[in-house]
């Protein structure tokens, strides 16, 4: 981030500017911050084929799972190498980029190695086909102002200052409302093997992206709010929370790989990864684009060479006998698991007919019921 001194120089170095879309936002902000480190900016065309090909920045061969890239219009021949751009949001900047590199991707490839498949029935594919610009261009990014967001995000420094020293810190990534399950989940991680093993305490962060996700899930802000009442609710030492600008690609095992290693540089040493961690399916058909547990083979994989640890989440399931157990553990002792399709959620929030609290916090389904 530039200090105000230096931010009106380089506002007033600007050749043109440019109004952001909330997905750019996110990305400006992250690179701002530095939740993309090393990046310092937009990958120009040899980093982004770099990515693209290899899910590796060629200049240091570090993994990177997706292409973090500047899209714009053909008709913008102002913005070329060279120039130096005010990024604006409502009209206000928050950075400056300088252009060092313009070109036209190959998206049917970006699509097909990055996504597994370049089918427009995926969100993601759709995505960057059909909403980004034609052409992309590189280049730094230098932070001006934070944007003002109905919710607080931290810096990965603030996030990193807040934590315990020296603790295991487990992130949980979700999109959508915290539930029942979800919330037995990230706290039957902290008793996970490989968390404290070495007895120096652990923790517990909920990093929500609350950033553009898929057309049909709830908006952020009214995610922020579900998050901000159970955190009320359950006021707990062991969990943190922190929210994340970041934008769904919706991935699968890719998009894994990008929240790890940016959950790292936000001070997490532990990764939860879930069934179908940032999976999609076919807007046609609702077939899945990956398998159920694609993204958690792949990080596995990967996650030495990363530096992250990764927490496989439990196949929970509701009892009415014994509460939360594992899938396995109910199948052992002859208990039915209680289910509640998301369908029938949503038919019952709509209808206003009581949802059972073994399925969803009260608070959170009282935020939900004024806005969905």
């Amino acid at each position: 981030m530039a200090t105000p001194a230096q931010a009106q120089e380089l506002l007033d170095r600007c050749d043109t500017t440019i109004e952001l879309n909330a997905r750019q936002l996110c990305d400006v902000e992250l690179l701002s911050v530095g939740a993309f480190s090393p990046l310092e900016g937009f990958m120009n065309r040899e980093t982004y084929d770099g990515v693209v090909e290899n899910m590796r920045l060629p200049s240091s061969n570090l993994l990177f799972g997706l292409p973090i890239v500047m899209d714009v219009s053909q008709a913008r021949d102002d913005i070329r190498p060279g120039k130096q751009v005010g990024l604006l949001w409502q009209g206000k900047p928050v950075a400056v980029m300088e252009v060092n590199d313009r070109w036209v991707p190959n998206k049917p490839k970006e699509t097909k190695l990055c996504y597994g498949t370049s089918s427009l029935e995926h969100p993601g594919v759709q995505m960057v086909a059909m909403e980004r610009q034609h052409e992309y261009i590189g280049g730094s990014v230098t932070g001006i102002e934070l944007p003002t967001r109905d919710f607080l995000c931290q810096t990965p420094l603030q996030v990193r200052e807040s934590l315990p020293a020296n603790a295991d810190v487990v992130a949980f990534q979700c999109r959508n409302p915290i539930h029942r399950a979800h919330f037995e989940l990230f706290m039957r991680a902290l008793d996970a093997p490989n968390v404290n093993e070495h007895g120096n305490g652990r923790i517990v962060l909920v990093h929500p992206t609350c950033g553009p996700t898929q057309a049909d899930d709830i908006p952020g802000d009214v995610r922020y709010q579900t998050y901000e009442v159970l955190k009320a609710e359950v006021n707990n030492p062991d969990v943190q929370w922190a929210y994340l600008p970041y934008s769904m690609h919706m991935a699968g095992p890719r998009e894994a790989i990008q929240h790890m290693m940016l959950r790292k540089n936000y001070g997490c040493t532990h990764f939860i990864i879930g069934r179908d961690m940032a999976g999609s399916k076919s807007c046609l058909d609702g077939e899945d684009f990956y398998g159920p547990y694609d993204a958690q083979e792949f990080a596995v994989k990967h996650s030495e060479e990363l530096g992250m640890k990764t927490v496989p989440s439990l196949n929970l399931v509701y009892t009415a006998e014994a509460d939360y157990i594992t899938a396995d553990e109910a199948n052992e002792k002859g208990y039915k698991p209680v289910k509640l399709s998301g369908t029938e959620f949503r038919r019952k929030l709509r209808a206003g007919e009581d949802i059972p609290e073994w399925f969803a916090f009260k608070s959170v389904v009282e935020v939900l019921r004024k806005h969905v």
